[in-house]
């Protein structure tokens, strides 16, 4: 059989996922004898190629034209290898072993870091032969979703060896929200600075003293998004006064069920006209936005962070991502635009260990 036709393949994708609620992960992520850490392996050892192969499925379905751009084929012939080396990995019998294994997730990660920035790229590339958004959009939903889950499972293992005091593999048993969000204001302040020479203030209120279980990785990725959105919409409203631009308010609410961080920015709000359109994924150039400055500051990101990712400027990736990443872990990212003023966007996501019951990994 050809290399991107194999039954091997045919045969994982035909198998169901096993996914994990978060407080399975916790509970199981310790043992007094080190035994955790070789279920966790042998987990990912059957977990891992069943999900790659899923999305290997997801490859072949794209419609051909786009399916033969080089950018996504390599990404395609990424995934292709990666279920070959999962697959063909011997069972894991003892810790020596497991830290082979490590080592190749470790690598693995490393070779697939540039994924969502290749996929933006390569749809860029063929985007006057998309006939069907939709399938693009549920194709991307899908793709970019379901590596946050192997990214997500695959780092946890590998935090299982280390003795993190707050920390039980990638779950943060004490997290701040507003630590987290304070992070990443600095983050993109550094960010706006860089470009504009000056940035927003941002203000923290609402129950800021919070804290709770949660898993950080994913907030790495929406908070300097839409941290990035607000200030860049600040500015680009305010281009006049660059050094007398309004604050940027944060406000984090948490109950029993959920918890709520809202950003709200006076950057002038999204024209009504493109409004239903931001949260689709553009397929732009930095230049090419350039013709509506607006459009550019609400589609554009200054580039795509979190620690996984490389540059992403011009591609209006980071709220269609995040409004994914958000609706994957059980929440929801929505938009409240008051058009002259600015904007609100309100990011909901479900405790794992509220009143009801979470999402799964």
């Amino acid at each position: 059989t050809s290399f991107y036709n194999q039954s091997s393949i045919d045969v994982a994708a035909e198998k169901p996922s096993v996914r994990l609620t978060p407080t399975t992960m916790l509970y199981s992520g310790k043992s007094l004898d080190g035994n955790h850490i070789l279920n966790s392996s042998r987990y990912l050892h059957k977990e891992l190629p069943v999900r790659i192969a899923h999305r290997i499925r997801g490859f072949r379905s794209l419609p051909f034209i786009i399916g033969c751009n080089p950018t996504i084929l390599q990404v395609h012939e990424l995934y292709i290898r990666a279920f070959h080396m999962l697959s063909e990995f011997p069972s894991i019998t003892d810790l020596e072993m497991e830290e082979r294994y490590c080592k190749m997730i470790r690598q693995l990660l490393e070779d697939h870091r540039d994924v969502v920035t290749m996929l933006a790229e390569g749809f860029r590339e063929c985007r006057k032969h998309i006939q069907d958004e939709a399938l693009v959009r549920n194709f991307l939903d899908h793709t970019l979703t379901s590596r946050l889950g192997i990214r997500m499972l695959a780092t946890h293992h590998l935090n299982l060896h280390e003795n993190n005091p707050d920390f039980v593999g990638i779950i943060c048993t004490r997290l701040s929200p507003k630590k987290i969000v304070e992070k990443w204001i600095d983050f993109a302040r550094r960010l706006c600075e860089h470009q504009y020479g000056n940035a927003p203030r941002v203000r923290i209120n609402g129950h800021v003293a919070a804290k709770f279980p949660f898993i950080p990785m994913p907030l790495d990725y929406i908070l300097p998004e839409l941290l990035k959105n607000a200030m860049r919409a600040t500015m680009e409203s305010h281009l006049e006064t660059l050094y007398n631009v309004p604050d940027i308010v944060v406000t984090i609410s948490n109950n029993d069920i959920d918890f709520i961080i809202r950003i709200s920015d006076r950057g002038g709000g999204v024209p009504h006209n493109i409004l239903d359109k931001v949260m689709d994924y553009h397929f732009t150039t930095a230049e090419e936005s350039n013709q509506d400055p607006r459009l550019n500051s609400l589609l554009g990101s200054i580039s795509n962070s979190g620690p996984q990712s490389g540059p992403m400027h011009g591609f209006g990736f980071g709220l269609p991502t995040s409004r994914a990443y958000a609706h994957y872990l059980g929440g929801q990212l929505t938009i409240q635009s008051m058009q002259g003023i600015g904007t609100d966007v309100y990011l909901r996501l479900k405790h794992i260990d509220g009143k009801e019951e979470s999402f799964r990994i």
